[in-house]
C-alpha cells in the first residue's frame, strides 16, 4: 500500500495484520498487578515500511508472472503462430510499485510494410507514449493496465533497440487497456494468412 502524505511515495506492507487484542490477558494483567498494561498498542497499529527495492522486487515477480501467463495464452492459440518467450521487467524510477513486461518479440509483415521488428510489453499503470527519447508520458500513479506493442529498431550508435519512430503513429503499433484486444492485435502480428486472420477478426 502506498503512504502518499509525504513528499516522496513511501510503501507499507498491509498484507500483516495485528492479533486480535486479548482482552483477557490485559485484565489478568491487571488482577495479578494491579495495572493495566498499554504497551502494546503502538505495535499493533505501528506499519511495517518497505523500502523501494522491496517494493519492486514485488513488482517484478507479480509482472514476469502476468507476462508469462499472457505468453502461454498468446503461444497456445495456434500451432502455426509461435512467438518467442523473451520475459523481463522494469520498474519505474521513484514509483517500484509501477512497471511494465517485455512478453515477446518477432518480426511481421503488415499492411504497406515489408518487414516490421516489434515488441510486445504490458504494464500496471496506463500512460501516453512519448513521442521523443522520453519512453513515457503521462504516467497515472494508481494502478491500471496496458497493453501495447512498438516497432522497433537497432540503434547501431548505442548498440540497443529503440522504438522506429518511423512506422504508423511514432512507433505505436496498438495500446489497449482490454487483455483480449491485445491478445487478438499480438495474434494478428503473428497471423500467416489471410484465412488465420478472419479466424482471429471473430474472437
Amino acid at each position: 500500500m502506498l503512504d502518499q502524505t509525504m513528499a516522496n511515495l513511501r510503501y507499507f506492507d498491509d498484507a500483516i495484520k495485528p492479533p486480535p487484542e486479548n482482552r483477557g490477558g490485559i485484565y489478568t494483567d491487571y488482577l495479578r498487578t494491579g495495572r493495566i498494561n498499554r504497551g502494546t498498542t503502538d505495535a499493533r497499529t505501528a506499519k511495517r515500511y518497505l523500502t523501494h527495492q522491496h517494493v519492486a522486487e514485488r513488482t517484478g515477480r507479480r509482472l514476469e508472472a502476468a507476462g508469462t501467463l499472457a505468453y502461454d495464452r498468446i503461444n497456445g492459440f495456434h500451432a502455426s503462430i509461435r512467438f518467442p518467450k523473451m520475459i523481463f521487467h522494469r520498474t519505474l524510477d521513484g514509483s517500484p510499485h509501477l512497471g511494465y513486461c517485455h512478453v515477446t518479440a518477432a518480426r511481421s509483415k503488415f499492411a504497406e510494410y515489408d518487414e516490421v521488428r516489434w515488441s510486445f510489453y504490458m504494464a500496471n499503470f496506463f500512460c501516453e507514449i512519448g513521442k521523443d527519447d522520453h519512453f513515457f508520458d503521462d504516467v497515472r500513479r494508481g494502478y491500471s493496465r496496458m497493453y501495447f506493442a512498438v516497432a522497433t529498431d537497432l540503434d547501431r550508435e548505442q548498440g540497443k533497440l529503440v522504438i522506429n519512430r518511423t512506422v504508423r503513429d511514432g512507433g505505436l503499433l496498438f495500446r489497449t487497456q482490454d487483455p483480449k484486444t491485445a491478445l487478438k492485435n499480438v495474434l494478428m502480428l503473428g497471423a500467416r494468412n489471410d484465412a488465420l486472420r478472419a479466424i482471429i477478426r471473430a474472437l
